[in-house]
C-alpha cells in the first residue's frame, strides 16, 4: 500500500512536463503494490510489526544517501519532532493493520478497500480544515464506502473483522495526510519522509518489546531468516522507489491531473496478485472496486471544478 504523494505540485506545467509527470506516476503506481506483495510474502515467517519495523529500517537506509547528498539533515527541526513522531505512529499503526490483513486477504482486495482513504480525507478536511465540501462529494463518499463493503463482505464471512483493517489503515493515512498538509508548507518533503522513518524505527521497536513480553502474535519479534530479510529489503526498496517516482511526478505536473492515476495501483495490485499468488477478484469484488474507483474519481473531478486543493495532496509515504 502506498499513500498519496504530493506537496510539490506545479501550478503551471507545460504539456511535455505533464506527460513526464503522468509517466512517472504510472511507474510509481506500477511498483507500489510490490510493497504489499513483499509484505504478504514475509507474513509466512514473521509478524506484521516486524515487517513494519523492517520497512522503516530499510527505507531509512535507502533514503540516507539522498538526505546526505542534498544536505537535507540541516533542515531537521527538533521543534517539530512531536509532529513527526505522531505521523510515524499513525503510519506504523496503519501499516501493521494493513499487513495483518495481507496475511489472510488478497492484495488487490486490501488495496481497493484502502482507497476509501480520499473519501475519509474529504470528510476530515471539511471538519478540521474547514474546507467546503458539498452534498455531491459527501454522497460520493457514502457510495464509495458502499463499494468497500461490497468488497469486504465475502472476506468478512471468511476471516471476520480482520477484513475491516484496511479501513483502519485508510483512516490513519488520512489523518497523516492532514498533518502533512500543514507541515509541508514549512519543511522539505524528503526531510519529512526520512524523519518519519527514523521515528518509525523506535516506535516499532517499542511495540515489538511489548509483543515479546505479552505474547501478542501480531507484535511478536523474531530473528528473520535469509529469505525473510530479502522480503523486508524488497518492502523498503519499493517503498522508497515509489516515493521517489511520486515526488518527481509532482514536481513536474499538477496534483489535480496526477491524482486519478493513483487508482492504477489497483490494476497493478491485481496483476501482481494473480501472477504471484494466483488470486483474482470475482465479479462481485470487481463491482465493489468499480464503485470505489468511480466515487474517488468523482470526488477528484468535483474538487478540480471547485478549484479546491486535491484531497490527494500529501507527501509520499511508505505504505502501508
Amino acid at each position: 500500500m502506498t499513500s498519496p504523494a504530493g506537496g510539490l505540485a506545479a501550478t503551471h506545467a507545460p504539456s511535455a512536463s505533464i506527460v513526464n509527470g503522468l509517466l512517472l506516476m504510472l511507474l510509481a503506481m506500477l511498483v507500489a503494490p510490490l510493497i504489499d506483495t513483499f509484505s504478504k510474502l514475509a507474513t509466512d515467517t514473521t509478524s506484521p510489526t516486524m515487517i513494519t519495523a523492517g520497512r522503516f529500517v530499510f527505507q531509512a537506509i535507502f533514503m540516507l544517501p539522498i538526505v546526505i547528498w542534498h544536505g537535507l539533515w540541516r533542515s531537521f527541526s527538533w521543534r517539530m519532532s512531536t509532529f513527526h513522531a505522531i505521523r510515524a505512529a499513525l503510519i506504523t499503526v496503519g501499516m501493521i493493520c494493513f499487513v495483518a490483513t495481507l496475511a489472510v486477504m488478497e492484495v488487490a482486495d486490501a488495496v481497493a478497500i484502502f482507497f476509501v482513504e480520499p473519501m475519509i480525507l474529504t470528510v476530515l478536511s471539511s471538519i478540521f480544515l474547514k474546507e467546503v465540501v458539498g452534498w455531491r462529494r459527501y454522497t460520493a463518499c457514502g457510495v464509495g464506502f458502499i463499494g468497500a463493503m461490497i468488497i469486504i463482505q465475502p472476506s468478512f464471512a471468511d476471516i471476520g473483522f480482520v477484513a475491516l483493517l484496511p479501513i483502519a489503515t485508510a483512516f490513519c493515512v488520512a489523518v497523516f495526510a492532514l498533518m502533512t498538509r500543514a507541515l509541508a508548507r514549512h519543511e522539505n518533503p524528503w526531510a519529512m519522509q526520512f524523519q518519519m522513518a527514523l521515528w518509525g524505527i523506535p516506535i516499532s521497536a517499542a511495540l515489538l518489546a511489548i509483543g515479546s513480553g505479552s505474547g501478542i502474535a501480531f507484535m511478536a519479534p523474531s530473528t528473520p531468516d535469509v529469505t525473510t530479510v530479502v522480503w523486508l529489503v524488497g518492502v523498503g526498496f519499493f517503498a522508497t522507489l515509489s516515493g521517489v517516482l511520486a515526488v518527481y511526478a509532482y514536481r513536474v505536473a499538477p496534483a489535480s491531473i496526477l491524482a486519478p492515476i493513483q487508482y492504477f495501483e489497483i490494476v497493478s495490485a491485481t496483476l501482481f496478485g494473480w501472477l504471484i499468488f494466483g488470486d483474482f477478484p470475482d465479479g462481485t469484488k470487481w463491482l465493489g472496486i468499480a464503485i470505489v474507483v468511480g466515487s474517488g474519481l468523482y470526488i477528484i473531478w468535483r474538487e478540480r471544478r471547485a478549484a479546491s486543493k486535491p484531497v490527494t495532496t500529501a507527501d509520499p509515504v511508505v505504505t502501508p
